[in-house]
């Protein structure tokens, strides 16, 4: 995985690069990013994150599926098959790592064959559109006991929920959020439950094109998996680089990208769960720890303003009838052309969330 002689790179470097790989200069209608998909969670967050590239869903050919770690993300269509393909476990370790919690400790060790049991009672399960609660009750009694726990609440057995998330895309179904509740339906584009892992190392490329340079920990964290899993698949035509002392990685065809990148002076409003922010060394993001535990919340976390190629503050929007009430918490005084910048994106983010008017107050 080394080859000797190593780029240093500064932190400005990396961040700048990352800006302009994630296509916030709005020059694309389709975002390159969508090769490694766009999370949506809480709902509506992927909507926001293409508006913040200048683009919508609409005629993209996109579909939300489960697919990293079980979370709902936009993917191209045509992109599935292979991304089912891709996220399958390479082996039986690598699929225990995935679902290994203590509701399941005994069914975790099946191993692959937990995930090929639970894609294929999708596939016997969802053939039309299924209320997710219904297919949970479904793929629970038709999966081996060991993969189900007892769920005192409800009075049931059910299947552990991260397995049957990470599941979800090899069981051929796409979700949809209605209202306050999830509807599951087979896809339009068939393809087999996988038989073996195969493209993985694209998938490792497209997390160090967008969010590099990176360490296999890294992406192995991204993908949810082990660093010797990823290390595995670990592909040879990279960059090494140093970072802030550690050794990273990006795509050597990127790397002159990377030494050349310079700040553009974008202002953007970034929604929870946006790709920029999906980066795992965090420390580089937002070197201060206080900042991070604003941002990155387990639960109802914020979105966040980027200006230029730094996180400088907080966002959080609530609809009101027909206006989006927006609220930003800036961590340093915003000039004068930031703020005028803001009244243009909080438009930008009123309309990917479907409303006419919006309240922009800086707090």
């Amino acid at each position: 995985m080394s080859s000797g002689n190593r780029d240093r790179v500064e932190r400005e470097q990396v961040l700048a690069h990352r800006v302009a790989a994630h296509g916030f200069a709005r020059s694309s209608p389709v975002p390159e990013v969508l090769a490694l998909g766009v999370q949506d969670t809480p709902t509506g967050s992927a909507r926001a994150a293409l508006a913040a590239r200048g683009a919508a869903p609409e005629g993209q050919g996109l579909e939300l599926v489960w697919s990293f770690r079980g979370a709902p993300h936009l993917h191209r269509r045509a992109d599935l098959a292979g991304l089912a393909a891709a996220l399958w476990p390479l082996d039986d370790t690598d699929a225990t790592a995935r679902i290994d919690t203590a509701v399941i400790k005994e069914g975790a060790r099946l191993g692959v064959g937990a995930f090929r049991a639970t894609a294929e009672a999708f596939r016997a399960v969802v053939t039309a559109p299924m209320a997710k609660g219904d297919v949970s009750t479904a793929v629970s009694s038709s999966v081996p006991r060991s993969l189900t726990y007892w769920c005192a609440r409800c009075g049931a057995q059910h299947i552990s929920g991260l397995l049957f998330q990470q599941a979800g895309l090899s069981g051929g179904v796409r979700v949809t959020p209605e209202g306050g509740r999830t509807v599951l339906a087979p896809l339009d584009t068939e393809f087999p439950v996988p038989v073996e892992a195969s493209g993985t190392a694209e998938l490792v490329r497209a997390y160090l094109r967008f969010l590099g340079p990176a360490t296999p920990a890294e992406v192995a964290k991204y993908i949810g998996t082990r660093p010797s899993v990823i290390a595995s698949v670990w592909p040879d035509d990279l960059a090494e680089v140093s970072l802030g002392g550690r050794t990273a990685w990006l795509p050597a065809t990127d790397l002159h990208a990377l030494r050349s990148a310079e700040d553009q002076g974008l202002v953007r409003l970034l929604p929870p769960g946006d790709p920029f922010l999906q980066a795992r060394d965090r420390d580089v993001l937002v070197p201060d720890r206080a900042r991070q535990k604003e941002i990155w919340r387990a639960i109802g976390g914020p979105g966040a303003l980027l200006v230029g190629n730094e996180i400088t503050g907080t966002w959080r929007a609530r609809t009101a009838g027909r206006r989006l009430e927006l609220t930003v918490t800036p961590f340093v005084r915003l000039s004068s052309a930031v703020r005028r910048a803001l009244d243009g994106e909080a438009a930008t983010l009123a309309s990917a969330r479907g409303v006419e008017q919006v309240r922009l107050q800086i707090g």
